[in-house]
């Protein structure tokens, strides 16, 4: 059984960080939306086009640094010298997904009348996708050779995590 699981966290270890990465950039990315939401606009759920791109803007300027050094780090496991031109591929990247979400959110607010709420969770479970095949695509990409070495030490990890938490597997 103990097998099985850490071939599962072997197979899709980038995935399993993506998504992990993923939660603390939604955050982060979220929080400050809210927060910036709450002081300077009250806390409105159906803000003006205006307000909707400013709350954009703050959103993905916190994504943006949170997520690329973490992605870099614990995902992608990126040691490509070239860092400023990483992250200029990384920002361009979100800039394309943070203007597909401003649209979105344009439609879904404006047009539809669907709250800030509703409409933020929407337009977030698009851009994750479309920020992980671009990462992967286009970002990233010069690491898929040093994939196996980092899942081995992902799984050495979680074992060890597993063998001292003293957790018998069910008989």
């Amino acid at each position: 059984m103990m097998q099985k699981i850490k071939k599962l966290l072997v197979k899709y270890r980038e995935p399993i960080t993506y998504i992990l990465v993923g939660g603390g950039t939604t955050t982060v990315a979220w929080g400050c939306k809210y927060l910036w939401n709450l002081f300077f606009y009250g806390g409105t759920l159906f803000p003006n086009m205006m307000q909707i791109t400013v709350l954009s803007i703050v959103e993905n300027v916190a994504a943006i640094a949170y997520a690329y050094p973490a992605n870099r780090k614990w995902v992608f496991h990126s040691t490509s010298p070239n860092i400023l031109e990483e992250l200029i591929k990384f920002t361009g990247s979100r800039v394309v997904v943070w203007v597909l979400g401003w649209l979105l959110n344009m439609l879904l607010v404006s047009v539809l009348g669907i709250n800030m709420l509703l409409s933020t969770v929407l337009v977030g479970i698009i851009g994750v996708n479309v920020n992980f095949v671009l990462s992967k695509l286009l970002i990233f990409r010069h690491n898929r050779n040093r994939t196996q070495h980092h899942e081995a030490q992902t799984i050495t990890l979680l074992a060890n995590a597993y063998d001292d938490a003293d957790i018998a597997p069910a008989a």
